[in-house]
């Protein structure tokens, strides 16, 4: 789909891995998209508080996480899942659906569609 397209690229091709947020509203439309965090090669440090503060900023009613490996592997780390059950449970407290979380290397892998999103 489109908002898989649009994050491919712009995070694939990267030297860093980087976190970003599509932020959507109550209606599924994009309000922004943001780069959150940027990190080494292979690891980025996640602050939820700061996704909350956007999705909030934004008034956000959904969001589809999403970060690069540079390494082309997509599939999905123990730490990626964690996260993605982390954050889910945190945005959900501020009425904020996570729709996805998309991780980009030579190809897009959707955790949604992958069965790694409960």
């Amino acid at each position: 789909d489109l908002a898989r397209e649009a994050i491919g690229n712009k995070l694939s091709g990267q030297q860093c891995e980087i976190f970003a947020c599509l932020f959507l509203d109550s209606q599924h439309r994009v309000l922004a998209f943001k780069e959150m965090f940027r990190g080494t090669v292979n690891y980025t440090t996640v602050h939820p508080r700061e996704i909350i503060k956007d999705a909030l900023r934004q008034n956000a009613g959904a969001v589809i996480l999403a970060h690069n490996h540079p390494s082309g592997e997509v599939e999905p780390s123990s730490q990626d899942i964690d996260l993605t059950k982390k954050l889910k449970e945190i945005l959900k407290v501020v009425d904020v659906q996570v729709l996805d979380h998309l991780v980009v290397g030579n190809t897009i892998l959707s955790m949604a569609d992958s069965g790694y999103m409960p």
